[in-house]
């Protein structure tokens, strides 16, 4: 197995790690890979900071009820708009 990836590998791992999809070992190569290739520090960064903005924004959203709701609503609106 290979043990240093490219930038393009590592762009995608860091965002897997954002959500914790990534496994050990691929996060052990994305430290390794961020401590040589300084674009991919930047984004591994600023992947970070968009992480900690996202769960301390404390965002509400829609039960799955109101947003079914919602969408029946409006494909009636669609459908009684076309037959007049």
């Amino acid at each position: 197995m290979k043990f240093f990836m490219k930038c393009d590998e590592a762009v995608h791992v860091c965002d897997k790690s954002q959500y914790n999809e990534a496994s050990f070992f691929e996060k052990l190569k994305l430290k390794m890979h961020i401590l040589i290739c300084v674009l991919c520090r930047g984004h591994a960064k600023r992947n970070t900071k968009l992480t900690k903005t996202i769960k301390s924004a404390n965002i509400k959203t829609l039960r799955p009820e109101e947003k079914q709701r919602i969408k029946t609503k409006l494909q009636n609106e669609i459908k009684n708009g076309h037959n007049s």
